[in-house]
């Protein structure tokens, strides 16, 4: 579950650095015309600082800020039909679901002799949830939370990095249209953000996925139903959001944990590569299924967060809705069936190599 900041761990320096190199770094995407260059730009940037050695932090609350932009930017777009055309596709999120989980658990069997890690570890680093949540619940059952941590950060780094130029070079581009201009006040989407950022606090109780996200996105949602003004979030404010979601993502990689475990970050940096490959392939079949493009189809069952997914299908103008219900069915049904997954995976392992996990 992702929390805000204390103030007393907030370190100005490393916040103004990290600042300073997400705004280069997207600059520098942008003007190269990388597809989502304002989050990929500052993710790279950031990460190569970051690993090199310096000190860097992300903007406080920043990563939750920009998924309510997100959130708030989705919702406003789930009108009715858009709603019943993602209700449509439960068999398929079911199964697709299913598909993820048994990529991911059969990853573990791969990152295992390719990083030198035990077998539990190995298994929850693969596992497609979140990784702090993965970490917690790898370190409660004798795993390396560390190695499970820097396995997850190389991940989302791999699948957001390489999976929205894969989109751009073999997807096409989606016709859902922004709202017209007409009678949409600039700011109208700003008196939208205390309400929900209460709907974000809401869902954090009850462990659902990513409440940053999703809360905005059905408050949202609900004022879209009854519409009091129109409203509308601006190209800008979704690019200050890339950048702050971006920087909170390459801060991750730290010097001394690539150094503590190379072969970890290698082992994950295969395996990463080949679920984004299985993610492809994966999204050829539901597309094929489904009569969804084939770009969106790839983001809803890659491996990665949900707000970077989900923001690529909306500057795609694809139906980012049915996206955020792939992506949402997927991390809940994994925090639900983790321990008994991890159960037969043990099964599996034990015939396998003839030893307890």
């Amino acid at each position: 579950m992702s929390r805000l900041p204390k103030l007393n761990s907030l370190k100005p320096r490393a916040i103004a650095l990290g600042l300073a190199l997400g705004l280069a770094g997207g600059v520098v995407a942008w003007w190269l015309r990388v597809p989502l260059a304002w989050m990929i730009g500052p993710m790279v940037a950031t990460a190569a600082a970051s690993a090199y050695g310096l000190s860097l932090a992300p903007v406080p609350a920043g990563r939750q800020i920009g998924q309510a932009v997100v959130g708030v930017a989705i919702g406003l777009r789930m009108t009715p039909a858009v709603l019943g055309g993602t209700i449509s596709l439960a068999p398929a999120i079911v199964v697709a679901t299913i598909g993820v989980i048994a990529v991911t658990t059969a990853a573990a069997f791969l990152l295992r002799p390719l990083a030198r890690v035990d077998a539990r570890t190995a298994f929850f680093a693969t596992a497609a949830a979140g990784m702090a949540d993965m970490a917690q619940v790898a370190r409660r059952h004798g795993g390396d939370a560390d190695a499970v941590a820097t396995v997850h950060a190389i991940r989302v780094f791999v699948v957001v990095l390489m999976v929205p130029v894969l989109v751009v070079a073999f997807g096409t581009g989606g016709s859902i249209e922004e709202a017209p201009a007409e009678g949409v006040h600039p700011w109208a989407w700003v008196a939208l953000m205390p309400g929900a950022l209460v709907c974000a606090w809401a869902l954090m109780p009850a462990g659902f996925p990513n409440p940053w996200l999703v809360g905005p996105m059905l408050g949202a949602a609900v004022f879209a139903a009854v519409e009091p003004f129109r409203a509308a979030v601006p190209w800008g404010a979704l690019v200050v959001a890339q950048i702050a979601i971006g920087i909170a993502l390459g801060v991750r990689f730290r010097r001394e944990s690539l150094l503590r475990l190379p072969r970890v970050a290698l082992g994950g940096l295969a395996v990463a590569v080949l679920l984004v490959v299985a993610a492809a392939a994966g999204g050829a079949l539901l597309a094929a299924a489904t009569g969804l493009p084939y770009a969106a189809a790839f983001l809803a069952v890659a491996p990665a967060g949900i707000t970077e997914m989900v923001l690529t299908a909306k500057i795609m103008r694809l139906d980012a809705t049915a996206v955020t219900a792939f992506q949402i069915v997927r991390i809940a049904v994994i925090a639900a069936t983790i321990l008994p997954v991890f159960g037969l995976y043990r099964i599996v392992e034990r015939r396998i190599s003839g030893s307890q996990v």
